[in-house]
Formats: structure tokens, C-alpha cells, sequence
């Protein structure tokens, strides 16, 4: 497991620091920029650290001949191309910089994956994101990747439906475009992807493995997945979110409502909280409890100057505050060196050598 951190904006992103939370809006503004501000302050009032879309222009994505994903057949409950589709879901250029002053206003990261390669590349650079998110779609695009590690900036990778060997070319052409700023996420491309699907144990795997961050982006119902991969380790994660489920458009059956995000990050939270250091030691409040609760050696009836200490004559009772239990074997057999009333802490001038 890599030691290694890197910042995006004030966050820090590594093991052992809080966890980095992506909002991901996507393309759930239906190309809408009012519904687009108006997800920038979901995020922003449930905590979030980034509020996250998609950047492109429908015919840097897909040939005309592209079809729907069966999920979004479903979802949007009719049949057309992809490149119809996503026309529909396209925010216009000049949205980006309202959209980067609402989110800098929220006090949130502003992150858009470039979804239309090289040109939203550029695009994105120009306007000063702080990091590329690329989506699992794009993982073995190794053109597009190497393109944008070279400008420097954090790269985030998702890695739904691929191979160890293809994060592994994909970690690997970003670190020979001379950049180490990396974190992959294991995650399961389908909406909302079911729970026999979610192979958690891959994203350890990824872990003790690669030289890199890992975290994990989440395709399933509710907020379980987050706390639990919260618990493995995850460095980063990501969730879509909407502002509401049932809103026509590929996405927003598959998401969390604002409330519902809310509750995911504040959980989130705990969950580090609770996760702690890896140090074994007792905590301040333990340190005040402590001589209460536990025990010490103590005498068990009247012991005469002289007399041996033996099973019949001391024992172990609260407070903790006297000789400590462990050493009841050694004080054996040892005397006394005044007359000690009953029911009385023994202390070690009490014994002699």
C-alpha cells in the first residue's frame, strides 16, 4: 500500500486523511444550467469536497451509429441513439465559468471529467480545474490519459469493467508522462449496480497491489458502500447524486437525492472519525476511567508486621490506583513490613524486598 499524498485545492488525498467525496452530479442537469447551479448547492450543503460533471460536445464522444446502454434504454424508458442522447445532456460552454463561480462561492471543488478527450481536455486545462476525473469508459484510452497527465494535475481514473493488467497500462503511461499525482477507483459500470456485482475484495486487491491511491466510485442503491469501503481504506469516493430520482434523463434512478447524499457524507465522516489512528493506546477519556475500573492488589484481611503474603491473605478489587495485578505472583510469599488493616490498597512500601 502506497504511502504516498497529493492535494487537490486545500484537500489532501491519501491513506490516513479524511476521505476525499466526489458529488457527482454527471449529466443529471438534463443540459440545464439552472438545475446544474442548483446541484452545485446540493453538494456544497451536504459536505461534499467536489461537486463533479461531464464536459463534452456529443460529437467528440460517439460515432452516429452508437446505441443506448441497456441502462439507459431503461432508465429514460425510449429508444435512441447515443449521440441524440447526449446532445440533450451537453452544457454549453459558456455555463462553465457561472458553474466554477457558484462552486467557488459553495466554498467546493469544481471537477468535470472531459468526457470528449482531447478537446475537453484542453477545454477543462484552460479553465483551471484542479484535477482530470476520467470515467471507467475511458480507462483504456491511453491517448487521451497520457494527454492530460502531462499537464500535471491529479489524475482520478475510474476502472469499471477492466483488468488488472489495463489499470496497470493506465497507471503506467500517466507515470511516463511524468506524473505521480494517481488514484484509480474500483467500481462496477452498471446503474445501479447490484450487490452480487460489487466485488469489494477487488478494490483491496488494488490496494496491497498497485503503487498508487485507491478508492472506490459507487453505482449502487443507498449509502451502505461508501461507509463500507470507508472502513477498507478508500482514499477517494465518488457517488452520483440528483435532485431528483425521477426526473427523465440516464442517470437519476441510479443516484441519491440531496438529503440522501447529505446523510451519506455526514456517515462518511463518522465513519473516519471512528476508524481512528492505527495506534493501540488509551484515549484521554480512557485515561480518566482507567484508575476507577481497574483493579489492584489489595489485603484481604488484617496483615501482621512480618506476616507473608500469601492466596488466603490479599487479593485484586477496584480502584486501580495501587500495585497492579500483575505482579501479585512476585509479592507471594514476600512480607510484610507494618501491620496492615483489611480491605486496604497495597502500596509498595508496604513490602519487603
Amino acid at each position: 500500500m502506497t504511502t504516498q499524498t497529493f492535494r487537490i485545492g486545500p484537500a489532501t488525498v491519501g491513506y490516513g486523511h479524511p476521505v476525499f467525496i466526489i458529488a457527482e452530479a454527471g449529466v443529471n442537469h438534463n443540459g440545464r444550467l439552472d438545475l446544474a447551479l442548483k446541484l452545485i448547492d446540493a453538494a456544497a450543503d451536504a459536505g461534499a469536497d467536489a461537486v463533479k460533471f461531464q464536459t463534452f460536445h456529443a460529437e467528440d464522444v460517439v460515432t452516429s451509429q452508437g446505441e443506448m446502454a441497456a441502462y439507459q434504454k431503461k432508465n429514460i424508458g425510449k429508444v435512441k441513439s447515443q449521440i441524440e442522447m447526449l446532445r440533450e445532456l451537453e452544457l454549453k460552454d459558456k455555463d462553465y465559468p457561472l458553474l466554477i463561480a457558484r462552486a467557488k462561492k459553495r466554498k467546493i471543488l469544481f471537477l468535470s471529467t472531459p468526457h470528449g478527450g482531447k478537446n475537453s481536455v484542453d477545454f477543462l486545462r484552460k479553465l483551471g480545474i484542479p484535477a482530470f476525473k476520467f470515467g471507467s469508459g475511458d480507462l483504456t484510452n491511453l491517448p487521451v490519459i497520457a494527454y492530460a497527465a502531462s499537464f500535471g494535475k491529479p489524475m482520478i481514473l475510474g476502472t469499471g469493467m477492466g483488468t488488472m493488467k489495463e489499470v496497470e497500462d493506465a497507471i503506467a503511461v500517466i507515470q511516463k508522462a511524468g506524473n505521480r499525482k494517481i488514484a484509480m477507483l474500483h467500481c462496477t459500470s452498471n446503474y445501479p449496480c447490484p450487490p452480487e456485482e460489487t466485488n469489494l475484495r477487488a478494490m483491496t486487491t488494488m490496494m496491497e497491489n498497485l503503487p498508487v491511491l485507491v478508492g472506490y466510485s459507487d453505482h449502487t442503491a443507498g449509502i451502505q458502500i461508501p461507509i463500507m469501503v470507508t472502513a477498507m481504506g478508500a482514499c477517494v469516493i465518488e457517488k452520483h447524486f440528483t435532485l431528483d430520482k425521477n426526473m427523465a434523463g440516464p442517470d437519476h434512478k441510479a443516484s441519491l437525492e440531496p438529503d440522501e447524499l447529505r446523510s451519506m457524507v455526514e456517515a462518511v465522516r463518522l465513519a473516519t472519525t471512528v476508524l481512528g489512528s492505527s495506534k493501540k493506546a488509551p484515549n484521554p477519556s480512557e485515561k480518566i476511567i482507567a484508575p476507577l475500573v481497574r483493579k489492584s492488589l489489595v489485603t484481604l484481611k488484617p496483615i501482621d508486621k512480618g506476616e507473608k503474603f500469601t492466596h488466603n491473605n490479599i487479593g485484586i478489587k477496584r480502584p486501580g490506583t495501587g500495585i497492579q495485578p500483575r505482579e501479585y505472583s512476585r509479592i507471594l510469599g514476600k512480607t510484610a513490613r507494618r501491620m496492615i488493616p483489611a480491605d486496604t490498597l497495597l502500596r509498595p512500601h508496604d513490602i519487603r524486598p
